[in-house]
């Protein structure tokens, strides 16, 4: 019997139902995650172990050999997510405190999808030096560090500062991330829709850290950047707009090597006769009309990924002609999400030690993302692997680790088939520690 298909009142009900269901249950749990034991505790003797006296042993051990510190402590899996606040979801500037279930969220999805042990830091400034500065101090606690939800162009600073100077890997989920998942998808509807990556006309709706970074990959991959049209809020981006030579050299560095035409305007302008769609930008709905997807390629892609609620619904961008869309959203086909990215990649990245993440290591997760759905059959409504489709982060992991020892910067070497158990172990471990503690009533369901 064929699926009813469910009525604009019905398909907006079911965007909202997430939203309610929050408001509800964070109450209700006070919060997403907690610290609890990882080892064994059989009576009171054991403190002697894991406390004093036992524990200046360990001590001096990564006193002589500091290295060793990934053995004796939980640095080898832990990551710190930080944020200021500034660029929360598609919010804006709510402040730290207004980030934290945001961040939280995030530590639970790097533990149940990738087996990463992930701690929230909101941090009370919004200086880009202050924060250099406070994660260069955090690192001995921690095996890598995940920059969040900070506000451009001072996120792009912060990053470039870091990777330079720090000695554990940094990672800005809205640059790298969300690169490497919308690679992901762009990979599989270039496919879907019998286009190659060096001919494709791409507007790109938005201008901050995530289109940004994606433009940076995507082109790394193929796509030609004279064929790709940027907007922002004041229009496209061209070498006539050298207001942005001082105050955002990533902008101006676009103008100078996007847009070959020069074409002046808006969205509707660049949207025009283009065969892909890059949206991250203001929430909508209506913040892409259905006329301007109308106006692009035959079957285009449409990629509308601003968070809590697209640029424009999926099915009013189907409406309009659009042969494939995707979203951020996991209630809808095609999540372009980074919960698809930062699991596997981490995990593969702490597995083999590696000293940073490079853009070749996101690329080839990126790859490894396609290739799984791929493996499993395309479809215009199945373009990158699900969630729930456990074995993708292990194969994440296998790909980014695999790149960080050819690109030698990891510190230990893993065969194909050894980081695959490793990173297997681990995440199925975490998703069972999960599901036994709800079993057994210590997490409670909240219904």
């Amino acid at each position: 019997m064929a699926e009813k298909k469910m009525t604009e009142e019905e398909l907006l009900a079911k965007a909202y139902k997430p939203a309610e269901d929050a408001m509800r249950l964070h109450p209700f749990y006070r919060g997403k995650i907690e610290v609890i034991p990882k080892c064994r505790i059989r009576d009171f003797d054991d403190f002697a172990i894991w406390y004093t006296p036992g524990v200046a042993e360990p001590c001096r051990d990564i006193h002589e050999h500091p290295e060793r510190v990934l053995e004796h402590t939980s640095k080898w899996n832990m990551v710190a997510v930080i944020t200021d606040g500034t660029r929360v979801l598609g919010l804006g500037d709510i402040g730290p405190e207004g980030g934290l279930p945001v961040m939280e969220g995030k530590a639970l999805l790097y533990k149940y999808l990738g087996g990463v042990d992930a701690f929230p830091l909101c941090v009370d400034t919004k200086d880009p030096d202050e924060i250099i500065d406070l994660v260069l101090k955090l690192q001995p606690s921690f095996g890598g560090i995940n920059l969040e939800d900070i506000s451009h162009p001072k996120c792009f600073y912060i990053l470039d500062t870091l990777r330079e100077k720090a000695r554990i890997p940094i990672w800005h989920d809205d640059q790298q991330g969300t690169a490497a998942v919308t690679c992901a998808g762009l990979i599989n509807a270039l496919k879907l829709t019998d286009r190659k990556i060096g001919e494709v006309k791409v507007a790109m709706i938005g201008a901050g850290a995530s289109n940004i970074a994606i433009a940076r990959m995507i082109i790394t991959m193929g796509v030609d950047p004279k064929k790709v049209i940027m907007s922002d809020s004041r229009g496209i981006l061209h070498k006539g707009r050298t207001e942005l030579q001082e105050k955002f050299k990533e902008k101006w560095h676009m103008c100078e090597i996007s847009n070959e035409e020069q074409v002046e305007g808006g969205p509707a302008e660049a949207m025009k006769g283009a065969d892909v769609l890059i949206a991250l930008s203001t929430p909508g709905p209506d913040t892409v009309k259905k006329e301007w997807v109308a106006s692009m390629a035959k079957d285009p892609i449409v990629f509308v990924c601003a968070n809590p609620i697209p640029e424009i619904w999926p099915w009013e961008a189907k409406e309009a002609g659009a042969a494939i869309v995707a979203t951020g959203r996991s209630d809808f086909p095609n999540q372009v999400n980074n919960s698809l990215g930062f699991p596997g990649i981490f995990r593969g990245t702490l597995d083999v030690m590696a000293t940073t993440i490079t853009d070749e290591m996101c690329i080839a997760a990126a790859t490894e993302l396609a290739k799984v759905a791929e493996d499993k059959g395309l479809r215009e409504d199945y373009l990158v692997p699900t969630m729930d489709e456990w074995e993708v982060f292990p194969r994440e992991a296998v790909a980014v680790g695999q790149k960080a020892i050819e690109q030698g910067v990891a510190r230990r070497k893993l065969s194909p088939e050894q980081a695959f158990t490793i990173a297997g172990d681990i995440i199925q471990h975490s998703r069972e520690e999960i599901q036994c503690l709800m079993k057994e009533g210590f997490i409670k369901m909240g219904d």
